[in-house]
């Protein structure tokens, strides 16, 4: 599928990673600043999320991410960072998707955000809907149970979904060689009786091409694919992480000269369609994304009430009955 994309489309995809990278970098020393709670780096996965999206069309298809693919999901709107930065403070907008939008809100409860991609995915094939769910996850999520349950109901129902396991080689601490006996993480697609592809996570060329080509599968009827995305995480698993403990100094250099935004850059450099203007202008379109973002985020008003918005469409009776009474509490209170 990669003949289908045009030079634009190339440098649009260099410019969403480099805006993916800032955001990521500025996130975490707002954290360390104490302004927002933990954060996962997306550094050295841009590549992953960024081809993947181009791949999918933002007006039927439906993103599950895990919790720092949203950084690299520009392509889905401006308002994706936005979120992401409330849900990094802890506002309840974060976990708001206001239409058109269809991406759901991170998700940090390991693998739960793949159940409900095939739940997501078996309405839109009982509801002849176009479109296809895709969720992202990592290598240590498929040792849930979670991700076996779903990818046996996606094989069994034959649902347009999109497995998509970015393999950064590390489980927080649990390097891959301790996350499983098997060849790899798309041969786990065999006992679901739908494909396993492998590919590698650095290059959003191919990763547009597989996805492209899993997206095409399940919009015929054929149902589900599993994706393993190789890549290497080159920062912490998350601000509350310290990887200097158990990775090895060697390997995160040689990943670094694998860097997915400079390995791309000087692709688009040799197509003579990217240079050092380009690159400036883009690393200064992504400090404003994020500032943009952030000023957005932090200025939100916040009521006392609000923690019960936006978890679910319609409000139980037992949310009503909790709100009504937290209510009734604030206004006994001097």
């Amino acid at each position: 599928m990669a003949s289908t994309l045009h030079n634009e489309d190339l440098v649009g995809m260099l410019c969403e990673m480099i805006k993916a990278r800032i955001a990521s970098d500025r996130l975490w020393s707002l954290q360390r600043q104490g302004r927002i709670g933990t954060i996962a780096p997306i550094n050295g996965q841009e590549a992953t999320v960024v081809g993947a999206s181009w791949a999918l069309d933002p007006d039927h298809d439906w993103v599950l991410p895990q919790y720092r693919e949203p950084m690299g999901l520009g392509r889905y709107g401006p308002e994706i960072l936005h979120r992401f930065a409330a849900w990094a403070i802890g506002h309840p907008q974060g976990g708001h998707i206001p239409e058109p939008l269809r991406v759901f809100p991170p998700q940090i409860s390991l693998a739960t955000q793949i159940l409900h991609a095939v739940g997501l995915a078996w309405a839109l094939k009982l509801r002849k809907e176009p479109g296809v769910a895709l969720t992202f996850f990592g290598d240590g999520s498929s040792s849930e149970g979670d991700f076996y349950e779903a990818g046996n109901l996606a094989g069994v129902l034959e649902v347009p979904v999109i497995f998509l396991c970015s393999n950064n080689q590390w489980a927080i601490s649990t390097p891959t060689s301790r996350q499983t006996a098997a060849a790899g993480f798309a041969a786990k697609a065999e006992a679901f009786g739908i494909p396993g592809v492998t590919v590698d996570g650095n290059d959003p060329l191919a990763v547009f091409e597989v996805v492209g080509a899993a997206r095409d599968r399940a919009l015929a009827g054929k149902g589900a694919t599993l994706i393993e995305a190789v890549n290497y995480r080159l920062g912490a698993h998350t601000t509350a992480d310290d990887p200097t403990r158990y990775v090895p100094a060697d390997a995160l250099a040689a990943a670094k000269e694998r860097d997915p935004l400079i390995v791309f850059r000087r692709q688009l450099e040799d197509r003579g369609i990217w240079d050092q203007a380009m690159q400036t202008g883009a690393e200064r379109a992504g400090e404003r994304a994020i500032d943009d973002a952030w000023a957005w985020a932090s200025n939100l008003p916040l009521h006392q009430t609000d923690l019960f918005d936006h978890v679910f469409a319609t409000p139980t009776l037992r949310q009503q009955q909790q709100r009504n009474g937290l209510i009734e509490y604030l206004q006994g209170t001097p």
